[in-house]
Protein backbone atom coordinates (compact mmCIF):
# COMPACT_ATOMS: atom_id res chain seq x y z
CA UNK A 1 0.00 0.00 0.00
CA UNK A 2 1.55 3.37 -1.03
CA UNK A 3 2.22 5.95 1.67
CA UNK A 4 -0.09 8.99 1.57
CA UNK A 5 1.70 12.34 1.65
CA UNK A 6 0.81 14.80 4.38
CA UNK A 7 -1.35 17.50 2.68
CA UNK A 8 -0.26 20.18 5.14
CA UNK A 9 2.49 22.55 4.13
CA UNK A 10 5.35 23.77 6.26
CA UNK A 11 6.06 27.45 6.85
CA UNK A 12 9.57 27.12 5.41
CA UNK A 13 8.01 26.11 2.06
CA UNK A 14 6.69 29.62 1.64
CA UNK A 15 8.92 32.39 0.41
CA UNK A 16 8.42 36.11 0.47
CA UNK A 17 7.35 38.53 3.12
CA UNK A 18 3.95 38.16 4.72
CA UNK A 19 2.17 40.87 6.63
CA UNK A 20 1.36 39.66 10.08
CA UNK A 21 -0.93 41.63 12.31
CA UNK A 22 -2.59 41.05 15.60
CA UNK A 23 -6.33 41.57 15.29
CA UNK A 24 -8.64 41.94 18.23
CA UNK A 25 -12.31 41.03 18.19
CA UNK A 26 -13.13 44.72 18.61
CA UNK A 27 -11.06 45.57 15.50
CA UNK A 28 -12.80 42.83 13.51
CA UNK A 29 -16.20 44.13 14.56
CA UNK A 30 -15.30 47.71 13.65
CA UNK A 31 -13.86 46.64 10.29
CA UNK A 32 -17.01 44.68 9.49
CA UNK A 33 -19.10 47.77 10.27
CA UNK A 34 -16.89 49.83 7.94
CA UNK A 35 -17.40 47.31 5.15
CA UNK A 36 -21.13 47.31 5.81
CA UNK A 37 -21.16 51.11 5.42
CA UNK A 38 -19.14 50.76 2.20
CA UNK A 39 -21.47 48.05 0.92
CA UNK A 40 -24.12 50.44 -0.35
CA UNK A 41 -23.25 51.75 -3.86
CA UNK A 42 -24.70 55.20 -3.18
CA UNK A 43 -22.49 55.64 -0.10
CA UNK A 44 -19.46 54.31 -1.96
CA UNK A 45 -20.14 56.77 -4.79
CA UNK A 46 -20.36 59.55 -2.19
CA UNK A 47 -16.95 58.58 -0.79
CA UNK A 48 -15.48 58.52 -4.30
CA UNK A 49 -16.84 62.04 -4.82
CA UNK A 50 -15.33 63.24 -1.53
CA UNK A 51 -12.00 61.68 -2.51
CA UNK A 52 -11.78 64.44 -5.12
CA UNK A 53 -11.99 67.05 -2.38
CA UNK A 54 -14.12 68.46 0.39
CA UNK A 55 -17.69 69.56 -0.28
CA UNK A 56 -20.72 70.83 1.60
CA UNK A 57 -24.00 68.91 1.57
CA UNK A 58 -25.51 71.25 -1.03
CA UNK A 59 -22.62 70.67 -3.43
CA UNK A 60 -22.84 66.91 -2.95
CA UNK A 61 -26.62 67.00 -3.36
CA UNK A 62 -26.34 68.87 -6.66
CA UNK A 63 -23.54 66.60 -7.93
CA UNK A 64 -25.54 63.47 -7.07
CA UNK A 65 -28.95 64.81 -8.11
CA UNK A 66 -30.36 63.76 -4.74
CA UNK A 67 -32.24 65.53 -1.96
CA UNK A 68 -30.15 67.15 0.78
CA UNK A 69 -31.88 64.98 3.38
CA UNK A 70 -30.86 61.81 1.53
CA UNK A 71 -27.23 62.95 1.26
CA UNK A 72 -27.21 64.00 4.92
CA UNK A 73 -28.43 60.56 5.95
CA UNK A 74 -25.69 58.84 3.94
CA UNK A 75 -23.05 61.18 5.35
CA UNK A 76 -24.26 60.43 8.89
CA UNK A 77 -23.76 56.68 8.34
CA UNK A 78 -20.28 57.25 6.92
CA UNK A 79 -19.37 59.67 9.69
CA UNK A 80 -20.56 57.26 12.40
CA UNK A 81 -18.12 54.68 11.04
CA UNK A 82 -15.23 57.16 10.96
CA UNK A 83 -15.00 57.27 7.16
CA UNK A 84 -15.99 60.92 6.78
CA UNK A 85 -15.11 63.98 8.82
CA UNK A 86 -16.74 67.38 8.89
CA UNK A 87 -15.75 70.89 9.80
CA UNK A 88 -17.49 74.24 9.94
CA UNK A 89 -16.52 76.83 7.35
CA UNK A 90 -18.55 79.96 8.02
CA UNK A 91 -22.19 78.96 7.81
CA UNK A 92 -21.39 75.77 5.89
CA UNK A 93 -20.46 72.31 7.13
CA UNK A 94 -17.83 70.84 4.84
CA UNK A 95 -17.35 67.07 4.55
CA UNK A 96 -14.28 65.16 3.46
CA UNK A 97 -12.68 61.76 3.83
CA UNK A 98 -11.52 61.10 7.38
CA UNK A 99 -7.93 60.27 6.42
CA UNK A 100 -5.63 58.73 3.81
CA UNK A 101 -6.65 55.19 4.82
CA UNK A 102 -10.18 55.81 3.59
CA UNK A 103 -8.89 57.24 0.29
CA UNK A 104 -6.65 54.21 -0.21
CA UNK A 105 -9.45 51.81 0.71
CA UNK A 106 -11.80 53.40 -1.83
CA UNK A 107 -9.10 53.59 -4.49
CA UNK A 108 -8.11 49.94 -4.01
CA UNK A 109 -11.69 48.67 -3.96
CA UNK A 110 -12.64 50.53 -7.14
CA UNK A 111 -9.40 49.60 -8.88
CA UNK A 112 -9.88 45.94 -7.97
CA UNK A 113 -13.51 46.01 -9.09
CA UNK A 114 -12.44 47.48 -12.43
CA UNK A 115 -9.96 44.74 -13.24
CA UNK A 116 -10.87 42.96 -16.50
CA UNK A 117 -11.32 39.58 -14.83
CA UNK A 118 -13.81 40.97 -12.33
CA UNK A 119 -15.76 42.85 -15.00
CA UNK A 120 -16.03 39.73 -17.17
CA UNK A 121 -17.12 37.60 -14.24
CA UNK A 122 -19.83 40.07 -13.28
CA UNK A 123 -21.05 40.56 -16.85
CA UNK A 124 -20.66 44.30 -16.41
CA UNK A 125 -21.57 46.37 -19.47
CA UNK A 126 -21.56 49.98 -18.27
CA UNK A 127 -18.51 51.72 -16.85
CA UNK A 128 -18.12 54.90 -14.88
CA UNK A 129 -14.82 56.70 -14.49
CA UNK A 130 -14.00 57.85 -10.97
CA UNK A 131 -10.69 59.51 -10.23
CA UNK A 132 -9.39 59.00 -6.72
CA UNK A 133 -6.05 60.26 -5.50
CA UNK A 134 -4.99 57.98 -2.62
CA UNK A 135 -2.18 60.23 -1.40
CA UNK A 136 -4.24 63.41 -1.11
CA UNK A 137 -4.24 63.23 2.70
Amino acid sequence: MPEIADPRCRLEEHTGVRRVMEVSEADLLRASRIFRALGEPSRLRLLALLAKGEACVTEVSEAEGEEISTISQRLRVLRNEGLVSRRRQGKHIVYGLADHHVAELIFNALEHAGEPRQAAMNGRKETARVYVTPNAY
